[in-house]
């Protein structure tokens, strides 16, 4: 059943603006949001989607993904405005790394607030914990917010809009087996959205980290994206969690950029013990759902 869609405005786009314009900037941004919130009727006439849907159950019949494990997808297109692809998107599950943008936004939150400091400390952190998915440096940030619990307050009172389902709750463990802090897909999206749009504090820094080279799971082995393709991600692996989302900017014919997000999640109900092979397995099957997305890009824009 399709729950109602409730109004909001995000808190970030609640500042007093400084003109008319700025007021409706901040409008489009907020209609933008809902329909990222939203995606279910905007996505009904995708191609993509069913793609997806048929391939992930192709793979569900020949025992590849185990009936305990569950998988959320989302594709969104800036250039239509279109989101392309929405699959258990709202469902919350466990954010493994994927957590640690929005330590990063709760962070410069308090830059911009004047009650933290980004200076070459800070900064240094803030590229492991992103580009080397560093447990310790991720930490380090979350304690100069005061810890996971005012992390995720100050999530929840000054970006609800964009972390309606993540739940902050602990520190990475020793070893790396997070399991308990959780976000929805949509999250992604929006966070996304919202970085990529310039409405979150330092948002250009977010997206240099981002692109800084590392680990990925929608560009790197995805043979049908192109080389050239720029990617803006954050990756997320546990032994029960692959996932990764990420911004993907197509390089035109034209000459034009044509940016889209691609969030991919692979949960399981348990921990695997072969880790290795269950990571590496479903890391390929995000892959391939990044080279149907692109496929889809492809046909709508002169790629």
């Amino acid at each position: 059943m399709q729950l109602p869609v409730v109004l909001f405005f995000p808190v970030f786009a609640m500042s007093r603006p400084n003109s008319i314009l700025s007021l409706f900037a901040n409008l489009a941004v907020t209609a933008a949001l809902l329909g990222l919130s939203s995606g279910v009727a905007q996505a009904a006439d995708s191609q993509l989607e069913g793609q997806i849907d048929r391939y992930i159950k192709s793979l569900r019949s020949k025992g590849a993904i185990r009936p305990n494990e569950r998988t959320a997808w989302v594709v969104y297109d800036f250039t239509t405005g279109k989101k392309l692809v929405s699959i258990n998107e709202t469902a919350p599950l466990q954010a493994a790394s994927m957590i640690k943008p929005f330590v990063a936004l709760a962070f410069f939150h308090q830059v911009k607030a004047g009650k933290l400091v980004y200076g070459s400390t800070s900064r240094r952190h803030m590229e492991q914990m992103i580009q080397k998915s560093n447990n310790g440096s991720t930490n380090w940030v979350m304690r100069q917010v005061g810890g996971p619990a005012a992390t995720r307050a100050l999530l929840n009172r000054y970006y609800p809009s964009l972390s309606r389902q993540v739940s902050i709750v602990e520190y990475i463990p020793s070893g790396g087996r997070t399991y308990r802090n959780r976000a929805a897909a949509s999250d992604y999206s929006k966070l996304l959205y919202a970085i990529w749009s310039g409405n979150t504090p330092h948002s250009k820094e977010m997206l240099r980290i981002m692109n800084l080279p590392g680990n990925d799971r929608l560009y790197t082995d995805a043979k049908r994206v192109p080389s050239g393709t720029r990617v803006y991600n954050k990756t997320g692996s546990t032994a029960m969690c692959c996932g990764d989302m990420g911004i993907l900017v197509a390089r035109g014919k034209n000459g034009r950029p044509y940016p889209y997000i691609v969030v991919g999640i692979i949960e399981s109900g348990s921990r695997n013990t072969a880790y290795g092979t269950w990571i590496s397995r479903r890391a390929d099957v995000i892959r391939e759902v990044s080279n149907l997305a692109y496929l889809e890009m492809k046909k709508h824009h002169p790629l």
